[in-house]
């Protein structure tokens, strides 16, 4: 348990989070951790579905989940007078789910249409089909939705061996952060989550570091733009190196005033969406850009990032834009942790990542410490064309990025 108390605050946000996602899925598996976390609200030994549904509702309060290549998450925030009732609730949902068969056939259905509007996204599908690209057979390259066969297939016994195997009590964290008194908190924690917690003797230390590959894909489909991803080799995590990189992802295409947002939408036109950001995962990452526009202006785009990349990897930046990126990094991240849900996901992500809290002061200190030497090193390492992979979803010219690849 990971807690942080904000006393000023007149809400209270529970996480469970069970460190294991799409990646640690077998192939004949995927799909099985996003498909549970749907199942947990589909009713318990004492609430239906509709029963969970209203009385969160009742509590003018919020209730959700998500997965993700590497966790999964139970989240209920709620008005600080509520704590327990959500602590119950979300126990409930945990350990007591029953995956009525009935169920389980209607979200295959919800899942699958789920599927289908990634199918119908060009954004997501063209960065769906980037990972799986670059990242080739490793788990982290599949979608977290899972096959429509695999879906299909599933049977309530698979999903029941699924979470016997891999939720294990000690690979996940319950996180609480917003108004509470602490010791109260600790008996009802105590109370709601400390049954069945017999540590198992199965290793879930499986996981094995991702490759990251080059090259080009091409997929034609009938769109009005070319959606594009072009990625390099980033870091995981904890790496030492992620606040300078971090600040050149900033600098090359983290907000409006980036390099590229500036060059190629403001000056020239060419796009209305272009963005870079970084995945960072226990023991890999990668730093992703993504722009979508007209055909004919294909080339250009992807010469103009590459461009920046380059400029990037020889030259580094001027003290004057890194001084400005970092001032940009620390508002945003002050800004990001306002709330008890956004503080609950931190407290839970810095004990899975690295064992321990690291607190709001000790990260403004790493970007402050962030210098021009060391953002001109780590950009030397990591902004290299050598690495680049670059994936065209849309109504592509059959000779669109040949120079590429």
């Amino acid at each position: 348990m990971v807690t942080e108390r904000m006393p000023t605050l007149k809400s209270v946000t529970v996480g469970v989070w069970v460190n294991t996602g799409s990646r640690d899925e077998q192939t004949c598996q995927a799909g099985y951790s996003h498909f549970i976390e749907h199942m947990l609200f589909k009713g318990t030994r004492k609430r239906s579905s509709a029963e969970i549904s209203r009385e969160i509702d009742a509590l003018g309060g919020e209730m959700n989940a998500f997965t993700s290549r590497e966790t999964t998450t139970y989240y209920v925030k709620v008005l600080d007078q509520h704590l327990e009732h959500a602590l119950e609730l979300l126990s409930d949902l945990f350990h007591h789910s029953s995956f009525a068969p009935k169920e389980i056939e209607k979200e295959k259905q919800v899942v699958l249409e789920e599927i289908r509007m990634v199918q119908d996204d060009p954004e997501d599908l063209v960065q769906e089909l980037h990972m799986g690209q670059v990242l080739e057979r490793h788990p982290l390259g599949r979608s977290i939705l899972g096959r429509e066969k695999t879906i299909e297939g599933l049977r309530r016994q698979d999903l029941l061996d699924y979470i016997e195997a891999r939720y294990d009590p000690r690979q996940t964290v319950v996180s609480i952060a917003g108004n509470f008194e602490q010791a109260k908190l600790d008996r009802l924690v105590a109370r709601y989550f400390g049954k069945g917690s017999a540590v198992k003797t199965a290793s879930l230390n499986g996981r094995i570091p991702p490759s990251v590959h080059s090259g080009v894909l091409l997929k034609k489909k009938q769109l009005e733009q070319v959606h594009l991803c072009l990625s390099l080799k980033g870091v995981a995590a904890g790496h030492q190196d992620r606040y300078a990189l971090y600040a050149l992802n900033s600098v090359l295409g983290g907000s409006v005033s980036s390099r590229l947002f500036q060059e190629v939408r403001e000056k020239r036109g060419l796009a209305y969406s272009i963005y870079s950001f970084l995945s960072g995962y226990s023991d890999g990452g990668m730093i992703t850009v993504y722009a979508a526009t007209r055909p004919k202006e294909v080339d250009r785009v992807v010469d103009l990032v590459c461009r920046e990349i380059r400029q990037i990897g020889i030259k580094g930046v001027e003290r004057n834009e890194l001084e400005r990126v970092k001032a940009q990094m620390k508002g945003s991240l002050m800004l990001s942790l306002e709330s008890s849900h956004s503080r609950m996901n931190k407290l839970a992500k810095d004990e899975l990542t690295y064992g321990r809290h690291t607190s709001l002061s000790s990260m403004l200190a790493h970007i402050d410490h962030v210098n021009v030497e060391q953002v001109f090193n780590v950009g030397r390492q990591y902004f290299g064309l050598d690495s680049l992979a670059i994936t065209g979803l849309g109504p592509l010219a059959s000779r669109s990025l040949h120079a590429y690849q």
